[in-house]
């Protein structure tokens, strides 16, 4: 893919050590919810770059990336400090983990997973079609954003960590309700993968993005 350079458009924080950075979409740049660009920076003189997934319903002037922010990291810290008009280089879309508009959803997130968790349920529900989202971290981020679902008619269910056994019967309850996509870190992934399989759902089937 072509590196692009962007516009940061504004800079939220919409949890505990979270962030949202809204980009100015630029020309010819389309991507669905559930896919991921490469952010390149330079900071403190060294080259660094990570994989950011759209947290955005859409790319109509502006797409957002959600950012957990680690104190001791070295490019989450830089990004949360970032000022509207400041300038990114990005690479992608890449994925093939994506809501192209068919269909109700199920979305199961563990921490920063959330983003792509939303976006995935908004556009399930502008569309016409029901969402679920299950979601645990003890610290929830994107709270304005999951109460409007809900007040539109979809379901939403909030864990705190160590909550495993009830996100996992909320995933058996609710696994079969429509297409599922889990995002977050490796042993989340792993926990709801296992929590389909134990309710007699083909894990296989599921859309799986595993943060590391």
């Amino acid at each position: 893919m072509d590196e692009r350079v962007v516009r940061v458009a504004a800079v939220e924080t919409v949890g505990p050590g979270t962030v949202a950075i809204d980009v100015e979409t630029p020309e010819g740049f389309e991507a669905l919810p559930g896919q991921f660009v490469l952010v390149q920076a330079t900071v403190d003189g060294e080259e660094l770059s990570r994989y950011y997934t759209l947290s955005s319903p859409d790319v109509d002037g502006t797409f957002e990336l959600t950012v957990g922010v680690d104190p001791d990291g070295d490019i989450s810290p830089w990004l949360a400090d970032l000022d509207a008009g400041a300038e990114l280089t990005i690479e992608g879309p890449f994925g093939n983990i994506k809501y192209d508009d068919e269909g109700d959803v199920v979305v199961v997130a563990g921490g920063p997973g959330i983003g792509p968790a939303v976006a995935i349920a908004e556009r399930a529900v502008d569309r016409g079609h029901g969402a679920v989202v299950l979601y645990q971290d003890d610290g929830p981020a994107h709270t304005d954003r999951l109460d409007p679902l809900e007040a539109a008619g979809a379901t939403v269910h909030v864990f705190d960590d160590g909550a495993d056994a009830d996100l996992g019967d909320a995933v058996g309850e609710y696994g079969d309700d429509g297409e599922v996509y889990v995002f977050g870190f490796a042993d989340f992934c792993e926990l709801a993968t296992d929590a389909l399989e134990a309710a007699g759902l083909d894990a296989d089937e599921a859309n799986v993005e595993s943060f590391g």
